[in-house]
């Protein structure tokens, strides 16, 4: 696909649509939008627009399209697959202005809020009139909703309460050719032709942008129990999740997390954490609920699936300060891995049972290839986070023969019943390892989808496929 550049005649269009003000095209200035957290990629956008309504962005589309101008749109750019990177240049739409709450109807149990708008004060909000949406990433504090529902983002509470398919009812949405419609209703239930609304959820901004979202909401949990239980090995540890849930459990929450996950939050965050030299995996388990006595009988059923599994020490938090410092610790795992270390990250998602074989083959793979890795994630759904990690593989390796290794991960991963991303999206990053695991005939109705909403192939080109 051949596209434009954007002349100062089209610049002065764009101006005219949304102002001045909105408008960045310095150098310096771009810097930012042109990485989000995806390691060390950097795509520089010609110019940099920040609308404020549905109708502007309509009228920069027509535009775009009129010109065959690529169009990138951007979230608070926490992504990890660089779906909001402007790959092809051209023009990236911020929707860093669309961050209001519209509403939050406490009879139907719903809310309407922007994409803009950072998950965790949406949480907040929602939390103080006692209602919960709990699709909690670990940057929820920095995070976009409209991001989380672009690339179909989950968290620790998926596990119970579902993915963020489950609370995204309908979306406002204005398509590559200016249009602006409704994917769906305010329902609960969808019977009414194809559900356009699933379909742009994990679209990552490819088929449409999202200007607004409305979400179901749940009433919020009033007591919750948090453990910390110590494993002398990884496959110890990841054995025992499934078991929880074939004892009849549904935890809010179960989260893994590898020795060198804790060395490395102690080392960057000087969170206080007393390791034992036996110490080599870690399960954090939530349960919630509104009566105590149940929440306890099931922490107890819990520890004595626990301990058939080899488990050495549960440590309750037994105050509200002591969950969140537990919880601190796995937020923080990934931001201290970069620290620490020239590293990848990847994210798969396999069937909870197959955790053990899945961290061993790994491990395996990396000694084959000669490089570490740190493996965390919600393992209660089967959603394994894995850094590699450079350590001692050379420049060399690391530039030529990593992806050999990243490859058989996958390849491993799907003859485990699993895909490729569980939450993080395809985006640049991803999409050479697709044909792993999706046939020709995936790419081609995909290819057709598109082409159907994006018949000039302006909005986010080269994410995905």
């Amino acid at each position: 696909m051949v596209y434009n550049k954007i002349t100062a005649d089209i610049l002065n269009a764009i101006t005219a649509i949304v102002g001045s003000d909105a408008v960045i095209t310095q150098h310096d200035d771009l810097e930012k939008y042109s990485h989000d957290e995806t390691e060390d990629l950097s795509y520089y956008p010609e110019v940099v627009v920040k609308p404020i309504s549905a109708n502007e962005i309509s009228e920069l589309l027509k535009l775009c399209n009129q010109h065959m101008i690529p169009v990138t749109p951007r979230g608070a750019g926490t992504g990890l697959s660089g779906g909001a990177l402007a790959a092809e240049g051209g023009l990236l739409l911020s929707m860093e202005r669309f961050n209001k709450i519209l509403a939050i109807d406490e009879q139907n149990l719903q809310a309407t809020v922007e994409p803009g708008v950072i998950t965790e004060e949406f949480m907040n909000q929602v939390a103080a009139k006692g209602l919960l949406y709990p699709v909690d990433p670990a940057s929820k504090g920095s995070c976009f909703i409209g991001g989380n529902v672009a690339h179909a983002s989950g968290g620790p509470r998926v596990v119970k309460y579902g993915t963020i398919r489950e609370y995204i009812l309908n979306l406002e949405v204005v398509l590559p050719s200016g249009e602006i419609i409704w994917t769906g209703a305010n329902t609960l239930k969808y019977a009414s032709g194809y559900n356009l609304t699933q379909l742009m959820i994990g679209a990552e901004g490819t088929l449409g942008i999202i200007t607004k979202i409305v979400t179901k909401l749940i009433p919020h949990p009033t007591n919750d129990a948090l453990m910390l239980a110590s494993f002398a090995s990884n496959e110890d540890a990841c054995a025992a999740v499934s078991a929880i849930f074939r004892a009849g459990i549904v935890p809010s929450a179960v989260e893994f997390m590898e020795r060198k996950c804790i060395e490395w939050v102690k080392e960057y965050s000087g969170i206080q954490f007393d390791l034992k030299d036996d110490d080599a995996a870690f399960l954090l388990i939530e349960v919630d609920g509104t009566d105590n006595d149940v929440i306890f009988t099931e922490c107890e059923k819990i520890n004595h699936v626990l301990e058939e599994f080899g488990c050495k020490d549960v440590l309750f938090a037994d105050s509200a300060a002591k969950k969140a410092e537990l919880w601190r610790i796995r937020r923080t795992i990934g931001e201290s891995v970069k620290l620490n270390s020239v590293y990848k990250k990847e994210d798969m998602v396999i069937p909870r049972a197959t955790l053990p074989q899945l961290v061993k083959g790994i491990k395996g793979i990396g000694n084959k290839y000669g490089f570490d890795s740190v493996c965390f994630g919600h393992a209660g759904d089967g959603n394994l986070h894995l850094n590699i990690v450079k350590g001692k593989m050379s420049d060399e390796d690391w530039d030529n023969k990593l992806n050999e290794g990243i490859a058989e991960i996958f390849e491993l991963t799907v003859s485990l019943g699993g895909t490729i991303s569980g939450e993080h999206g395809i985006g640049i990053v991803q999409k050479e390892f697709m044909p792993i695991k999706y046939t020709d005939i995936h790419f081609e109705l995909w290819r057709g989808i598109k082409k159907v909403f994006d018949k000039n192939n302006i909005l986010n080109p080269g994410k995905i496929f």
